[in-house]
């Protein structure tokens, strides 16, 4: 592990975190880009070995970490309000080893109270996903 990078990456964090979507700590640790292009939410992100699993690629909590907040981010977005997860179901395909990667999460179906999300995560530039998501989600209140 680069060590260096891993404190720079924490110190960065620290500095520039603020309690809210898109900026909070978790969110600046990982270096997340967040957009949302054709109500859909991307986030584009390096991929840093400090977040590995003793495989060579990213740890599979790190991903559920960032599919949950594709999909949280588009609920909040859409609705103006944060959501609650209720479920969330992972496949893992394939590794995710960088140096690049993205995940894109969209709506499968809207309700008022109850929504149902997808994401998928890509590695590096493929076609096929490395890892999809499916999950409920309880909406906000207007």
């Amino acid at each position: 592990m680069d060590e260096a990078a891993a404190k720079a990456a924490f110190e960065a964090a620290l500095a520039n975190y603020a309690p809210g979507f898109g900026s909070f700590f978790l969110a600046r640790l990982l270096d997340l880009d967040i957009s949302y292009p054709d109500e859909r939410c991307e986030i584009s992100f390096p991929v840093r070995d400090f977040a590995f699993n003793p495989q060579g690629s990213l740890h599979g909590g790190i991903l559920a970490v960032i599919l949950d907040i594709a999909q949280g981010h588009l609920i909040h977005r859409t609705y103006g309000g944060p959501g609650a997860t209720l479920e969330m179901k992972l496949q893992y395909l394939g590794p995710v080893r960088g140096p690049m990667a993205r995940a894109e999460g969209r709506f499968l179906r809207r309700g008022r109270s109850i929504c149902f999300t997808t994401a998928e995560l890509f590695d590096n530039g493929a076609e096929e996903p490395a890892v999809v998501a499916t999950s409920t989600w309880r909406a906000p209140r207007p």
